[in-house]
């Protein structure tokens, strides 16, 4: 059977504690936590400076055996500096996450590779991958350019490519380009459905990411052949985002109904 990981945007309302406690009683094996904000005055969740919300964390994952799989986020702009991050890393490696979503915020290749190059390095220590997101809207807009960004960058033993269900159902990405990704690059991959298509506005498609997704099989994604197509040794990280849904039935019911149709579009009872 797959590992589920249940995403932060899919109950994005949940304090640390509270949102493990959820996945747990939901059937998620894991979790990925946004302890950073992914654009300034952005919600998060409180972790690196709450001490007090640390030890109940980590008494949270003991108590229930959920793990950290991931954590968000890192963004590369034309000016970056690694350092930057050190407190989210380190939040990263005392909860034991394998994996951290960085993205791009760089139309220039060369400059991105090279920072994204500096950001693997300074992150061995911590012993978490860097796991770069396309998405269409910004520097790095579909599979391949992920991969020849990775590859620019001299392949860092620590590079990772994330597959986000929507932004290959709206991207030029085919499923012959996710089939020919390195294997060794695949760490997890993030599912959800929406419209698919490229005939999108920038707002549309942010909106939709963030906040207005939809279950698995009620959009026109191919999601059967999406993960037909990457390793079905990943974890999946269901990031299902709908305000108006989840905060009709709460989070737990969302986190439940999410997981649900995941498993039943994929056959995984």
């Amino acid at each position: 059977m797959r590992r589920y990981s249940l995403a932060y945007l899919s109950a994005h309302r949940a304090t640390v504690p509270e949102f493990i406690d959820i996945a747990s009683q939901t059937g998620y094996e894991c979790v990925g936590l946004r302890l950073r904000p992914n654009l300034p005055g952005a919600p998060f969740q409180s972790f690196i400076d709450e001490p007090n919300v640390q030890r109940e964390t980590l008494a949270r994952l003991k108590n229930t055996g959920v793990q950290v799989f991931d954590i968000e986020i890192i963004r590369i702009g034309p000016q970056f500096n690694p350092h930057d991050y050190t407190s989210l890393l380190e939040a990263g490696a005392a909860l034991g996450a394998k994996a951290v979503l960085v993205a791009s915020d760089d139309d220039v290749e060369p400059r991105f590779a090279e920072n994204y190059a500096k950001l693997c390095e300074f992150m061995k220590p911590y012993g978490l991958s860097a796991d770069l997101e396309f998405m269409p809207w910004t520097g790095i807009k579909n599979a391949k350019a992920a991969v020849h960004a990775i590859q620019s960058a001299g392949s860092p033993g620590n590079a990772g490519l994330l597959v986000d269900a929507l932004h290959f159902g709206r991207s030029t990405t085919t499923l012959e380009d996710l089939a020919s990704i390195p294997k060794d690059l695949m760490h997890y991959a993030q599912i959800c459905d929406a419209e698919g298509g490229v005939d999108f506005t920038v707002e549309e498609m942010i909106q939709t990411a963030r906040e207005d997704r939809l279950l698995p099989g009620e959009g026109t994604i191919d999601l059967v052949g999406l993960f037909s197509a990457l390793p079905n040794t990943i974890p999946i990280s269901v990031e299902i985002p709908n305000f108006k849904r989840s905060g009709e039935i709460g989070e737990k019911a969302w986190a439940q109904a999410a997981i649900d149709a995941t498993k039943l579009l994929l056959r995984d009872s």
